[in-house]
């Protein structure tokens, strides 16, 4: 049931011909980009990175409009929003950290880590402004008891509602999530940057210290584009609100991951594609 009460959209199977049609796609892809002559490797993590990133938003409590309101669980804003802004503070720090160190474990860690700490103050701040400015307690839709501390919800469910505030269970279910995103944006960011590297000075005819801001701003801006597409991918999955990992929706995310991977695959190919289209 939806915060309105109407029946819940979308269902948690998977449609067999649409994901025949998604992996010969994501094969056609990878086949392309070795006819090319690229390595595929850098193609195979861009789709692990999609991948992690449609995985991880399932996580993410979002309450939407409702949640404002008090009438859902989660955080105030839409799927696509939250999940982006997860992954950018990621992104950001996965990027700082490949700058600095170099190591790609690091980097990745560090991507992760923004994820992470990004939805845990958000979390943070969030309930603190239920309790303490709009007077909501936190009490779950979708189960009687929060899996993680055994705090038991019913008799704080306002009647009429699917739940309100930020049960602990959403808390860290958003945390996982932006750690997971991080990471999954993180290594979009590396693959790409590895790749812009190897063929920008080739193609430029020029230094490879000189096109480094090149190669840095294309990765980046292909890394945020990835992480839009496979966040709207994931929201249009989710179909609304999602508690995180106890919410029923949660059962969708093969179709989710299946879904990204081929997205990023396809957007993959165009953004190494584009490296030789500068040359032409």
């Amino acid at each position: 049931m939806s915060a309105l009460g109407g029946a819940a959209a979308g269902g948690e199977g998977i449609n067999p011909t649409g994901a025949v049609v998604g992996i010969v796609i994501l094969l056609v892809s990878i086949a392309a980009t070795y006819a090319l002559g690229f390595s595929i490797v850098p193609l195979i993590g861009i789709i692990i990175g999609g991948a992690l990133i449609g995985f991880g938003v399932h996580f993410v409590p979002v309450g939407g409009a409702p949640a404002a309101m008090g009438q859902a669980p989660g955080i105030a804003t839409g799927v696509a929003m939250l999940a982006a802004g997860a992954g950018l503070a990621g992104l950001f720090g996965g990027a700082w950290a490949y700058e600095a160190t170099g190591d790609f474990a690091v980097a990745v860690a560090g991507g992760a880590v923004g994820g992470g700490l990004m939805m845990a103050i958000t979390c943070l701040m969030v309930n603190a402004t239920y309790v303490f400015a709009m007077g909501i307690p936190a009490a779950s839709g979708k189960v009687e008891k929060d899996p993680i501390t055994g705090d038991t919800f019913p008799e704080y469910k306002s009647q009429g509602t699917e739940g309100h505030g930020l049960p602990f269970v959403s808390f860290v279910g958003g945390v996982i999530g932006g750690f997971i995103a991080g990471l999954g944006g993180t290594l979009i960011y590396i693959e790409l940057l590895d790749v812009y590297h190897a063929n920008l000075p080739v193609i430029m005819q020029a230094d490879a210290a000189a096109i480094e801001p090149l190669a840095i701003s294309l990765a980046g801006i292909f890394a945020i584009g990835f992480f839009l597409v496979n966040a709207v991918l994931a929201a249009y999955n989710i179909t609304g609100t999602i508690e995180g990992p106890h919410d029923p929706k949660f059962k969708r995310v093969p179709r989710a991951v299946i879904g990204c991977a081929v997205a990023s695959a396809f957007c993959g190919f165009i953004s190494m594609l584009i490296v030789m289209n500068i040359g032409m």
